[in-house]
């Protein structure tokens, strides 16, 4: 399965795959040009719209700090950065299952700009029955625990015409305090693969240096005492080498899907 490109639309109905690199540039330099629609299943204002780049067309999921509704436990304002934050931590761990997302100007104002992924919405985590789904969900389930996902429902897990698994809907991660819900509790207490603890090490030494750009970019979106509980939590799947189980008080979020 290749990571050099992408499966992402030009409108409604013209899915298109093309390399990942000139996505990401139609999503940072692209013109956002028409709010194609409002994302009704949110709680917080979300919108498809257009991105124009030269010739390029794509469509995007656009998150605008102005529209993020005020929650008792995360700070206000946040959350745009918080779906920034998981892109680029799952492109420093070389795992391209968060979609390209940048915090960068709109139509409403700074939001997050996330590149729309062609997908069957009719297929979810409670969907999945092919078992080279697996490795990806291993992975997925170490990443929500690395950015202490709070709300990894079923419906945010989509499939691309590749077979690849990508997630969506980030913006309650990276709190200081322990808030993991998920629905993928399927390899809870099981032996954390060598392959995946190999890219945990390499996450721990860019996070330990103050001067790479992952970290200086994370920094500019988290407190320092989410930067340090994140850290935390990256050493201690290192140390355990298990998948997390669900802990004390809620652990699945709801919806489920």
């Amino acid at each position: 399965m290749s990571d050099t490109r992408v499966y992402t639309a030009r409108a409604l109905d013209e899915p298109v795959c093309i390399p990942l690199d000139d996505a990401i540039a139609v999503l940072e330099y692209g013109e956002m040009d028409e709010e194609v629609g409002l994302m009704r299943w949110g709680s917080n204002y979300t919108f498809l719209v257009n991105l124009l780049r030269q010739d390029s067309r794509l469509l995007a999921i656009y998150k605008p700090r102005g529209g993020e509704r005020p929650l008792w436990d995360f700070p206000d304002g946040t959350l745009c950065n918080r779906e920034t934050a998981a892109f680029l931590t799952a492109k420093a761990l070389g795992w391209n299952m968060v979609p390209p997302t940048l915090l960068r100007a709109g139509t409403r104002g700074i939001g997050s700009v996330q590149l729309y992924i062609d997908h069957d919405p009719a297929e979810h985590y409670y969907t999945f029955d092919k078992p080279e789904l697996l490795p990806q969900l291993e992975r997925m389930a170490i990443f929500d625990a690395i950015a202490n996902n709070a709300d990894r429902k079923g419906g945010h897990c989509l499939v691309d015409e590749d077979g690849r698994l990508w997630g969506i809907d980030h913006g309650l991660t990276f709190h200081a305090s322990e808030k993991l819900r998920t629905v993928i509790w399927d390899f809870a207490g099981m032996p954390i693969p060598p392959a995946i603890l190999a890219d945990l090490r390499q996450l721990c030494g860019r996070l330990g240096d103050a001067d790479d750009a992952y970290t200086r970019g994370m920094t500019e979106l988290l407190s320092p005492i989410e930067m340090r509980m994140l850290e935390y939590r990256v050493d201690r799947l290192l140390n355990e080498r298990l998948f997390p189980q669900p802990g004390t008080g809620p652990n699945r979020p709801w919806p489920a899907v």
